[in-house]
């Protein structure tokens, strides 16, 4: 396989995966992109791989902890009263997509390694020592992860009871 057709067939799974990894688009874009051009200059090795697709994911996964280490990317915090006014009145389509939105903003608050672990195992579908294998560590490790990840979602979402207000009882 010449690197055009598997650059041309694999972009839009890398782009899907960088996203679910970064919550950004443009920084999915530029980390694809910043993987493929990589790619491309190492095509003769990476082709000979078993499976390269897996290997140029691994490059993806290690480029956004890279990222994540050398500059801490300025987020801005986004308000989703609106948007959640409006999907009360909208179809289950958007209101499927403020759910999304809502992971998303729940997985942006996880560690990097923490995220990258719940990506790959299920939206990849990746096994622990698959994951392991891309992150560089021991399946132990990633189930550590997965557990913590977990545990910080499982708070996130659970629903918080309302405060009662107490003034003295009177009326």
């Amino acid at each position: 396989m010449e690197f055009e057709e598997f650059a041309t067939a694999r972009t839009p799974a890398l782009l899907r995966y960088a996203y679910m990894l970064c919550g950004d688009r443009e920084l999915a874009r530029d980390l694809t992109q910043e993987v493929l051009i990589r790619t491309l200059v190492k095509w003769r090795r990476v082709s000979r791989v078993e499976r390269p697709d897996a290997y140029v994911r691994a490059m993806l996964t290690n480029e956004y902890l890279t990222m994540r280490r050398r500059k801490s990317p300025t987020t801005v915090t986004v308000s989703y009263e609106g948007i959640e006014e409006l999907c009360a009145q909208a179809s289950s389509a958007e209101a499927a997509y403020t759910e999304r939105a809502a992971m998303m903003q729940r997985l942006s608050t996880l560690p990097a390694r923490q995220r990258a672990v719940i990506v790959l195992r299920y939206y990849e579908d990746l096994s622990d020592a698959q994951i392991a294998h891309v992150l560089g560590c021991r399946a132990s490790t990633v189930r550590a992860y997965a557990t913590r990840a977990l545990a910080t979602l499982r708070v996130d979402m659970a629903p918080r009871p309302a405060l009662v207000a107490q003034n003295g009882g009177g009326a």
